[in-house]
């Protein structure tokens, strides 16, 4: 299936996302995920539904499906009463003459209904131009939104009025200033929380902002000479040459040709330390050149970037609906429809039970209508995963899914693989033996291992790197042994972990054995280097009650080793993938787990923990199975990740308090009349404020 994603604009609030989820998945489209916050729309195409139809569709409902080409081409200077600020600001008069007839000396001509009307008419205008046609058209698509009940509140007032003005019933009818104020400081509520919503997502508005930057490409005249000329980074494609220099922005992902550099890598990876870069190692798009010079071949471009990458993984992620929010999208679902029901019950309820005059129950009726806020709710969660998923970014930590988020609440213990997570995986040769020739034996122990992915492997191919290799007639893998072949006179040989060698010899404290025809023909021995921030990561582990584990396939006297030196609670060690992914399973069901691994056979452990957590320098196939991902080449980042998802939880909690604490104490009060329709107003615009300062007071918290 085809994977879509769209930017829309036009959403303001959750019944928007979960309108257009609806429309969606009703016309069949499969693993559909939306993100008001964003505007990020993603679905995989199916059914016999066109993209034209469904953009139609959406269009429809009242919003609008963008591309980077189209907004850039139709890209026009704001009109005016275009956003909220500027309905505010125009309203604002109107509201503020009208209001100054409530004032204790009467201003004469405003106590004529007729002159309240004419001054009236240009907010109700603007304001039936923005909320009553939305409202419309949520109730088209059958999930009405918030804006249902201001148009409805504010017509009901503004009709009640012109009724009392034409039928001259005496300015106890009139209530034309109600219709502003309503409509007045709903613009600034709305202005208020969007602003909100923009901080919310600054993180990530920060990491998109560098995606298009000026790049210095080289070309060459007819004469071969070099020639340097801006362009933008949107232009190259991969194979173009470019120059970058000291304080300069890496404008896409490249290889080093020639030159060296010291590399900022922390907009995307945390760390602000400079890294030392020489020729053929890679620079990612983002980061900032703070010493030399280079010349580099761009490998990726577009969406092919790591940058674009992270991005794209975020929204994603900020699509996501945790377990937690899935009762607040029931009721934010049906919250309308409720509260038109509870008005009309007010009105009811006090007119005659309680024998209430007509105006004085409308008027609470309307600030029932008023102070409901549904947005609240539908606000709680989205905006505490934007800041939550925003900061993670920001440090070098991404996560697939918003899920992971609200599982890290959970964890209570952390397994570890060994080779290249708890240790640096830069391994080399400190001794080895054979009882055939050396030359052979280097041969042979290099043709095995260059058609493996395991770390030991890899360090061994670079250090005894040989023009010379044996060709084999035929080559396999065998999972947590090694590799196998047969060479064309028909001997077999076999390298891998003491397992292969068992029956050979006693001493399995080696790291690899060779085998000639079942026959032990030697050994060799690795060194690894124990990353520097393992201590401190399973010290600050052990600080939080979690248990540590650590799981390996290596040998049971090194894997015991490491796990003394860093003061690790338990080992499993010798293991193959399938027997990880067995006490994975088991370790699941007596607690939620957290894995952290980097090979190939650790990806169906990291696949079944409750959290996978893979580095991304990892091999793919891990940093795919895993549901977070640590950027920094290192575990130094695994606290933030736990304590951003604890405290993201905790945010959760609290919005989510709030929104239905206020909804169950303000509707009551301005049912029994202890609310001015006008303050209502201004009581539903805080209610989202603050749920939004909740949300960015995260990114200030401390969570380590």
């Amino acid at each position: 299936m085809e994977k879509v994603d769209w930017k829309v604009k036009g959403m303001t609030c959750t019944n928007c996302a979960l309108t257009i989820n609806k429309f969606l998945q009703k016309e069949g489209q499969k693993e559909v995920k939306v993100n008001f916050i964003g505007g990020d729309v993603s679905f995989e195409l199916s059914g016999d539904k066109t993209k034209e139809e469904l953009t139609k569709g959406i269009k429809d409902l009242g919003y609008t499906v963008i591309n980077e080409k189209q907004e850039t081409a139709n890209k026009k200077p704001e009109t005016f009463l275009s956003n909220h600020l500027q309905r505010f600001l125009f309203c604002l008069p109107f509201t503020l003459v009208l209001m100054m007839h409530m004032l204790p000396w009467h201003i004469h001509f405003l106590m004529n209904p007729w002159i309240q009307l004419a001054i009236c008419i240009p907010v109700y205008i603007v304001g039936m131009g923005y909320f009553g046609v939305s409202a419309i058209k949520s109730l088209r698509s059958g999930i009405p939104n918030m804006n249902v009940l201001i148009a409805i509140g504010a017509s009901a007032a503004f009709i009640y009025s012109l009724i009392g003005t034409i039928g001259n019933l005496g300015m106890d009818y009139v209530f034309y200033e109600t219709t502003a104020t309503i409509i007045t400081l709903v613009f600034l509520g709305e202005f208020v929380e969007h602003r909100s919503i923009v901080t919310t997502q600054k993180e990530l508005n920060k990491l998109a902002s560098n995606q298009k930057v000026m790049a210095n490409m080289i070309a060459f005249d007819e004469e071969h000479k070099e020639l340097i000329f801006p362009v933008e980074n949107t232009a190259l494609h991969v194979g173009d040459l470019i120059l970058i220099k000291t304080g300069e922005q890496v404008p896409i992902d490249c290889k080093i040709l020639w030159g060296e550099v010291y590399v900022n890598e922390a907009l995307l990876t945390g760390e602000s330390k400079p890294i030392h870069k020489i020729k053929k190692d890679a620079l990612i798009g983002g980061s900032i050149i703070t010493e030399g010079t280079v010349k580099a071949q761009v490998t990726a471009v577009g969406k092919d970037t790591v940058l674009s990458n992270i991005l794209t993984l975020v929204k994603q992620a900020q699509g996501e609906k945790p377990p937690i929010q899935q009762l607040a999208d029931k009721i934010s679902a049906v919250f309308v429809p409720a509260v038109l029901g509870i008005a009309l019950l007010t009105f009811l309820i006090n007119y005659f039970a309680f024998d209430i005059s007509g105006t004085s129950s409308l008027m609470r009726s309307i600030a029932v209508l008023v102070i409901s806020c549904p947005c609240a709710m539908g606000l709680a969660t989205p905006a505490a995963i934007a800041v939550g998923l925003g900061q993670a970014a920001k440090n070098g930590v991404l996560f697939r899914n918003a899920k992971s988020l609200e599982l890290f609440k959970n964890i209570t213990t952390v397994v570890f693989d060994k080779t290249g997570t708890l240790t640096k995986g830069k391994l080399s040769i400190s001794k080895w033996q054979t009882s055939i020739d050396e030359t052979l034996f280097k041969q042979l122990v290099f043709s095995l291992e260059k058609y493996s992915n395991h770390p030991i492997a890899k360090a061994i191919t670079a250090e005894w790197k040989l023009n010379k290799a044996v060709n084999w007639k035929n080559v396999e893998e065998i999972k947590g042994l090694g590799m196998k072949a047969e060479d064309e006179a028909g001997n077999v040989y076999q390298i891998g972990s003491y397992k292969i060698a068992v029956s050979q010899t006693e001493d399995l404290s080696h790291s690899v054995y060779l085998l000639q025809n079942d026959k032990l023909v030697g050994w060799v021995d690795m060194e690894d280097e124990i990353r520097t921030e393992a201590a401190a990561v399973i010290g600050y582990l052990h600080q939080k009650n979690i248990q540590t584990i650590l799981l390996s396939g290596d040998s049971l006297p090194r894997t015991k080793k490491l796990a003394e030196n860093l003061g690790i609670d338990k080992i499993y060690a010798e293991k193959t993938p399938e027997e990880k992914l067995q006490i994975i399973g088991d370790l699941n069901t007596k607690t939620p787990v957290a894995m952290v691994g980097d090979g190939i056979n650790d990806a169906p452990a990291l696949a079944k923990a409750t959290i996978g957590i893979s580095m991304s320098d990892a091999t793919q196939l891990a940093v795919e199975s895993a549901q977070v991902i640590l950027m920094n080449k290192g575990i130094q980042n695994l606290p933030l990740a736990l304590g951003l998802g604890k405290h993201t939880f905790i945010t959760i909690k609290r919005n989510l308090f709030w929104a239905f604490i206020y909804n169950i104490i303000a509707i009551p009060v301005a049912a029994f009349g202890f609310l001015q329709p006008g303050f209502a107003a201004l009581t539903m615009g805080f209610s989202d404020v603050v749920l939004a300062i909740n949300s960015i007071w995260l990114k200030f918290k401390k969570v380590v």
